[in-house]
């Protein structure tokens, strides 16, 4: 799968929850965008991703 613009493997199939926890990732400070389309949160855990998905991942950070 391509990850905010690299090659990477994760098993197939894996849903947006999954790879999130696997990337130890906080579903509430990011955005995922697959294969030019914004997922909904509620979406994460029955959309499921494969070695073909364009995956984008922007998070928040705040700052001052």
């Amino acid at each position: 799968m391509l990850l905010n613009g690299e090659n990477k493997e994760f098993k197939e199939n894996i849903t947006v929850s999954e790879l999130l926890e696997e990337l130890k990732i906080n579903s509430d400070k990011v955005v995922v965008e697959v294969d030019r389309e914004i997922i909904d949160k509620n979406q994460y855990s029955i959309r499921k991703l494969s070695s073909a998905s364009e995956v984008e991942l922007i998070r928040f950070v705040g700052g001052g």
